[in-house]
């Protein structure tokens, strides 16, 4: 199948770019990274995701990426978003093939730059979760985020007490909205035609 083509399309399409930094300027921001891991089911290529738990202090009960902080003691961000993988869903790093980076993204509130990398992750997997910071896991098939799949929305989203306005991909009753839903979109931007073409 064509499909099977997407880990090698994202790898080249990735290393040909150099992937947008958000400088911390008159702002300070906090720093984080992300893994975007990606994995076959059958046929069919996925997206895992986390919800997380009402415990963590950020970002309670959302549907975000692996990842978290960057530490003093992190070599690189590539390096924060594997530990806090294999810290947050039991992923171990020498099990991620690293595919690329991608742009930073901003979280709004929260004031972070998250820098995101995508990952080949091997699948069925004997994921361990952490159970303070991850309520369960979510497979969405990376189709879903094409342009003809889970078309993208702005929708009202009410968090803590306050609505936002936010762009947002449903999947089976789930919303993933905020910093994830703009970084999912970015890299399907980023891939471009040469993606979209391998799904029809």
């Amino acid at each position: 199948m064509t499909e099977n083509k997407l880990p090698e399309i994202i790898r080249k399409t990735l290393s040909g770019r150099r992937p947008v930094e958000i400088e911390d300027g008159f702002r300070s921001y906090r720093h984080a990274a992300v893994l975007i891991p990606i994995f076959k089911e059958g046929e069919e290529y996925k997206i895992l995701f986390t919800k997380r738990t009402s415990l963590v202090d950020a970002h309670k009960g959302q549907i975000s990426f692996p990842g978290g902080r960057i530490d003093e003691e992190d070599s690189s961000p590539e390096m924060t978003a594997l530990r806090e993988a294999e810290e947050e869903i039991g992923l171990k790093r020498e099990d991620v093939e690293v595919l690329g980076r991608i742009d930073d993204a901003v979280t709004v509130v929260s004031n972070f730059v998250v820098h995101p990398f995508v990952g080949l992750i091997p699948f069925p997997y004997d994921f361990m979760i952490n159970t303070f910071e991850v309520d369960r896991m979510l497979y969405v098939p990376f189709s879903s985020f094409l342009p003809d799949g889970v078309a993208d929305r702005i929708l009202p989203i009410e968090y803590e007490g306050t609505v936002v306005e936010s762009l947002s991909y449903v999947h089976e009753g789930e919303v993933i909205w905020g910093a994830t839903a703009r970084i999912m979109k970015n890299f399907i931007r980023i891939l471009g035609d040469s993606v979209k073409s391998i799904f029809h």
